[in-house]
């Protein structure tokens, strides 16, 4: 019995009434004594603030490409979470699976012809201001992007790539993928998503998501459950391991994914 919690937006000309999250069961609860025709009186008491803008930061990681250092291959996760719980699947799974992509292929002493950078985004869960702000900063680069990959929708067992992209250039992320054919995750799936990546789609920058077997992602999703309880080992390195080689094959091919 346990809300999740998350944002609630309005449009200017609509006045901005308090909204609150109650749990699933009391939600059904309230509808069976309506069902009733029981009065229902509700004492809401409500501790959330608004305390405005702070700054904060992106965190970022990158291996120097050996040949095409202004092309990019970027892999991220992000790094803040709701107050609620730990935050540990939501986004530290994914945050730590490009963390550590990056960290397997420098302690294999590879570097690849392409920029590997790893970014860790702030301020997902509040409306995507770190990245929008990078996107703000590096849209001018967009022609360099090779792909932008996000994991933002749990890092359990994982199944394959969500691939958003040209026909051509989804036949090459496919036989990639075959590598991951020993794991049982050389899905791949059209459609990735990401708040914090989907700035980049406009643009026509190929775009990667982790597809993993999630079924149970919103039982912790934005609650007091997500603690690192919900997070499995030996799942999250398959998940690092398919970050690390999808990213790397793209950083390592002679020529960009085509457009």
């Amino acid at each position: 019995n346990s809300p999740h919690t998350g944002v609630q937006d309005y449009d200017d000309n609509v006045e901005k009434v308090p909204a609150a999250c109650i749990t699933v069961e009391d939600a059904e609860m309230l509808s069976r004594m309506a069902d009733r025709g029981t009065k229902i009186v509700i004492n809401l008491k409500m501790e959330a603030k608004n305390h405005g803008l702070v700054t904060s930061r992106n965190t970022i990681a990158e291996i120097k490409g050996s040949v095409y250092p202004e092309q990019v291959v970027l892999v991220s996760g992000h790094l803040d979470s709701w107050d609620v719980g730990k935050g540990a699947m939501d986004d530290g799974g994914g945050a730590f699976i490009s963390w550590q992509a990056l960290s397997a292929i420098h302690h294999l002493g590879l570097r690849p012809k392409r920029t590997l950078r790893a970014v860790l985004w702030t301020g997902e869960e509040y409306g995507g201001y770190g990245s929008d702000q990078y996107y703000k900063n590096h849209k001018n680069e967009s022609r360099k992007m090779n792909i932008v990959m996000e994991s933002d929708i749990g890092t359990f067992q994982p199944l394959g790539l969500r691939f958003t992209g040209t026909a051509a250039a989804k036949k090459i992320v496919t036989e990639i993928m075959n590598y991951m054919k020993p794991f049982n995750a050389s899905l791949v799936i059209d459609n990735a998503d990401g708040t914090d990546i989907n700035w980049w789609f406009h643009d026509g920058v190929p775009g990667g998501s982790l597809e993993n077997q999630n079924e149970k992602y919103f039982y912790f999703h934005h609650s007091d459950g997500d603690t690192m309880t919900v997070q499995d080992p030996d799942q999250m390195d398959l998940c690092a391991t398919l970050w690390a080689v999808v990213a790397y094959c793209l950083a390592e091919m002679e020529d960009m994914l085509p457009r």
